[in-house]
């Protein structure tokens, strides 16, 4: 006899359930970087800040009227348990009235400690017993392609978070002050106005950088301050109120070296530092440097321009007596200058 035959039923389905489908590779990998950024969020989302300046009322300025008082805001974190707070300097610079607002909405007055606007970086300090600080990390560490993730106040929407990677190391980007700043971090982490003192996050919740600028109109060229930088500006910063720099009293311009001159004086840098202006009373001028010299080195250090001369003139050349090379006249002479501390040009 044939074998008797059954219709299947919707009972036999429940009983049986088919098992889910496995989860794609891809958004196995989604997940997990879903997870790295909120981690991030929740472990320095705390100690990030919105910060609002007051400036004195002024005169003059396209649509102000006189004595309008003017203001601005921009992002900080928290770094310490006592309430030091980062932030950049362009956003604390010369602020008559200085609030933080915390991630939970209190409203706190602050107090400049110290800005540098040779590195865009200012420290200011809040009382208050319970803020969360974040930690400094090894910008040292960080590799062109690793994740980071930016979190701010851009145009004042509280604690958003953008992620992207490290795009490049090693950049050089103008502070607003005229002199470059080094091993600037780019990322394409998107950065807008008021994001500007909030912190850029490895995926450990550490700070490797304090995000500072973006350039406009294109899209992910942002930059962040090594975190490296940070660690000994803000420290100078809590200790001085400012960074101590050697200055010479010169202004100068980059100028091109002939080859026969450079042949004749053994000199290996095709471009040099021309004086243009000698400051009165300043270390140049009792030195003896005159317009027209040409700056070749500086303590036995080439000068291909300004920017080589920022870098060599920091605390350490205060008060020590140096030997400057110059080219006067087609002579390459040796001079002793004594940079003494102050704001100059150089």
């Amino acid at each position: 006899m044939p074998p008797s035959v059954r219709r299947l039923s919707s009972s036999d389905f429940a009983a049986h359930p088919s098992p889910p489908p496995a989860p794609a590779p891809d958004d196995a990998l989604l997940d997990a970087y879903s997870r790295a950024v909120t981690r991030v969020v929740e472990q320095v989302g705390p100690s990030v800040v919105k910060i609002d300046v007051h400036h004195a009322p002024h005169s003059g300025g396209p649509g102000a009227g006189p004595n309008m008082p003017r203001g601005g805001s921009g992002s900080g974190f928290v770094f310490t348990n006592d309430g030091l707070i980062l932030t950049n300097s362009h956003v604390v610079h010369h602020a008559s009235k200085i609030d933080v607002t915390t991630q939970d909405g209190g409203v706190l007055p602050a107090d400049l400690i110290g800005d540098d606007p040779d590195t865009d970086l200012a420290v200011v300090r809040v009382s208050a017993g319970d803020l969360v600080p974040a930690a400094l990390g090894d910008s040292q560490a960080l590799k062109p392609g690793q994740l980071v993730v930016a979190i701010g106040n851009p145009f004042g929407f509280q604690t958003s978070v953008t992620a992207g990677v490290v795009s490049a190391l090693g950049r050089t980007l103008r502070s607003s002050s005229g002199r470059l700043m080094d091993n600037i971090i780019q990322t394409d982490a998107a950065l807008n106005p008021g994001n500007s003192g909030g912190p850029l996050v490895d995926t450990r919740g550490q700070v490797v950088g304090v995000n500072t600028a973006v350039i406009l109109p294109a899209q992910g060229l942002c930059f962040a301050i090594p975190a490296n930088t940070v660690r000994w500006i803000a420290s100078a910063l809590i200790r001085d109120g400012r960074i101590r720099r050697a200055y010479l009293g010169i202004g100068g311009q980059h100028v091109r070296l002939q080859r026969r001159t450079m042949r004749v004086h053994g000199i290996k840098s095709e471009s040099a530092l021309m004086v243009v202006h000698v400051e009165a009373a300043g270390p140049a001028h009792a030195a003896g440097l005159m317009d027209g010299d040409i700056v070749v080195a500086f303590d036995g250090r080439p000068i291909t321009g300004v920017d080589d001369l920022h870098r060599l003139l920091d605390e350490r050349k205060i008060g020590v007596r140096t030997t400057l090379t110059i080219l006067r006249r087609g002579e390459k002479r040796d001079i002793v200058v004594v940079p003494a501390e102050g704001a100059g040009t150089n």
